[in-house]
């Protein structure tokens, strides 16, 4: 797996303690994603050249802010092409993702890249979240799916009964939306946690991009 500096630089920018086995991994995602798009389209055409600006950082976003304890589950809700899950795989090699959407296609993507970089901690699920009866998890992550209003209807049901100790959060869902949000968090009924991602990464991609976090 061949290092891209000017790339990887994206994230390195910003976060400066990856081993060299996880800068390879993040490197070879680009290789890996233009292959597999153009035989499975995951990714927007036009997106495809920012992958690391506008999917992978993305996803790290989630990471910037919030820390999974060593050992502990994590759901993404519809990963489509593997975000935020994957990403985050890389970044948390101690905890464990079970990354689930309802179309299969899409999974053969996040399987065939995670084998290909060497991801022992992600595995793949076609389903919906709702039928979800036999594993619970600490928290449930997802970009950009649907109304903060269903995630937690559909994220509440799987997760454990996880207290905040330390620096982790205590179990609950983490999305990344962007936006006016007013209106969707005003129907949703709850009390999110919001962070602006422009304040962790100060790109103009990430203008009205945040962090939604609701525990359990």
């Amino acid at each position: 797996m061949e290092k891209t500096p000017s790339k990887l630089g994206l994230i390195t920018e910003y976060f400066d303690d990856f081993s060299a086995h996880q800068l390879a991994q993040f490197a070879a995602l680009d290789e890996l994603y233009k292959e597999w798009n153009s035989k499975i389209n995951v990714i927007s055409r036009k997106d495809i050249d920012q992958l690391y600006e506008n999917h992978v950082l993305h996803s790290l976003a989630i990471a910037a802010a919030f820390e999974f304890p060593p050992g502990s589950t994590v759901l993404d809700i519809g990963t489509g092409g593997g975000f935020p899950g994957l990403p985050l795989a890389i970044f948390f090699p101690e905890v464990n993702f079970l990354l689930a959407d309802s179309i299969n296609k899409k999974l053969t993507v996040v399987k065939e890249v995670a084998a290909a970089i060497g991801l022992t901690n992600l595995s793949t699920r076609h389903t919906r979240v709702e039928d979800i009866k036999d594993r619970k998890f600490d928290y449930a992550v997802s970009r950009a799916v649907a109304p903060l209003k269903d995630l937690w209807y559909w994220a509440r049901p799987v997760l454990n009964k996880r207290p905040s100790e330390g620096n982790f959060p205590a179990a609950g869902l983490i999305c990344l939306k962007g936006g006016e949000l007013g209106k969707e968090i005003s129907e949703s009924g709850l009390k999110p946690r919001m962070l602006e991602i422009y304040d962790l990464f100060p790109l103009d991609y990430y203008r009205e991009k945040y962090l939604l976090y609701v525990h359990k």
